[in-house]
């Protein structure tokens, strides 16, 4: 494997930097991160484990020594904050009450959760459907896409990812999740590129052209039936322009194509908006939702759709064990109500403009730093060797990661050059400057041994 792809996920590989940081690790943490390297299956992106975490609180973990660590990655779960009082209080009320429902009984936990969420989508999308994990629910929605098209094969985004079951790696765009998973599931997808503003090959520099790739596929291939893409990109964070997802709407309209948009990691406050395809004023056919539906607690995903698309019912979409699980669902209606009650989409639109001045300072003070992009409070900033031609900056990627991992502040790292932050939406102004203080201190320190 190269070196560069060891250093994709900044978190998970072999380098230098990372022994390096087990050097600084005490006997108990290296004795059960060997403990879990002897159980459990290795795989990309998952192994090895950075350190043990014993607890959770706000916007923090913290290890078995007792260092903390502001969590600005957290598989994009912690809207709310880690162990959020208001939701643990409901979930432990509905433990008591009724924890688990079979199928082909419902429970009001569900009806009243199923009702509210509808509640916050436009009016013709009316239906939904539940499931365990995010995973299982873009399985639903590619399912359901072709029971009402008649059509088995999906556009999607280029080095996409919608999830880790076959069907989800058939239409995503990431090759290390589809090698040795045979011919069919490369077959399934057509994959068209990810619309970009930094690194965008057109000469006026706009998105709307990448939208232009759909037509092409549509035109020449009659038996695609979905088109599947995160409405704003999670990994490396781009954000598209209102122009593309309008252009996107249209040729879907235009070639009876079904737009499926995975809001998963992104929606509940994440960008500013209860959910992203709000900013461009376009209407999905299929969405779907998980992580930080569960509020971090008890694991629940979604689709939400259209009460003309309910024509399934002579099969199973889902029919998961705990599709309508008391405890996910109690969980995600004290999510929801505790975003309502506590205006926290105000507050994320508050903290977006300070976090947006904030990196905009830390671009003009280091030169690493060759773009900045990002929306309520999901960011990502894009560091460079040189800003004209733009070379990844990927050793010092990680290295910025280990410093700030170092001084309690953990995030992610994608495309091995882009830190990507995505904060608990309840962090304080406080905490917000503090973390700004490590990544600062981290960006100094490589930009000094560099020179």
């Amino acid at each position: 494997m190269k070196e560069n792809n060891l250093l994709t996920e900044g978190d998970v590989n072999f380098s230098d930097a990372r022994k390096s940081w087990y050097q600084i690790m005490d006997f108990d943490t290296m004795k059960l991160l060997d403990e879990d390297a002897n159980l459990f299956l290795h795989q990309a992106l998952s192994t090895p484990c950075l350190d043990v975490i014993e607890s959770c609180e706000g916007i923090y973990i913290t290890d078995i020594r007792g260092k903390k660590y502001m969590d600005f990655h957290g598989n994009s779960v912690h809207q709310v904050g880690y162990r959020n009082p208001y939701v643990l209080e409901k979930v432990k009320q509905q433990m008591d009450l009724l924890p688990f429902s079979p199928r082909r009984f419902t429970n009001k936990i569900t009806i009243e959760f199923a009702s509210k969420l509808i509640s916050l989508f436009p009016s013709h999308l009316n239906r939904v459907l539940f499931a365990p994990g995010g995973t299982s629910a873009v399985g639903m929605a590619l399912k359901l896409a072709r029971v009402v098209t008649g059509k088995h094969q999906v556009v999607s985004l280029n080095d996409s990812f919608h999830g880790a079951s076959l069907d989800a790696i058939a239409v995503g765009g990431e090759e290390q999740f589809k090698k040795y998973m045979g011919n069919a599931i490369t077959e399934e997808a057509n994959n068209i590129s990810q619309p970009s503003t930094y690194r965008n090959h057109f000469k006026d520099g706009l998105d709307l052209h990448y939208a232009d790739e759909l037509e092409k596929v549509l035109e020449q291939n009659p038996q695609v039936g979905a088109f599947i893409a995160e409405t704003i990109r999670n990994t490396d964070v781009q954000i598209p322009s209102k122009a593309y997802w309008k252009k996107i709407r249209q040729i879907c309209d235009q070639y009876q194509v079904l737009l499926i948009l995975d809001e998963i990691p992104i929606a509940f406050g994440r960008t500013g908006k209860m959910f992203a395809f709000e900013h461009y004023e376009i209407e999905p056919d299929i969405v779907c939702l998980g992580k930080g539906l569960g509020a971090g607690i008890i694991p629940i995903a979604a689709i939400v759709t259209r009460d003309k698309y309910n024509v399934a019912s002579d099969i199973s979409i889902g029919h998961y064990t705990h599709e309508k699980s008391p405890l996910g669902c109690s969980a995600g209606l004290a999510m929801i109500e505790y975003l309502e009650q506590n205006e926290i989409l105000s507050k994320v639109q508050n903290d977006e403009i300070y976090f947006r001045e904030k990196m905009l300072e830390l671009q003009k003070q280091f030169p690493i730093i060759g773009d900045v992009r990002g929306i309520g409070m999901l960011w990502g900033i894009e560091l460079v060797k040189d800003r004209t031609t733009k070379e990844k900056a990927i050793s010092e990627a990680e290295q910025i990661m280990y410093q700030c991992l170092e001084n309690g502040l953990s995030f992610k790292v994608s495309q091995g050059n882009v830190l990507q932050f995505c904060p608990p939406l309840i962090i304080t102004r406080i905490e917000l400057d503090a973390a700004l203080t490590i990544l600062t201190n981290a960006l100094e320190k490589i930009s000094f041994n560099n020179n």
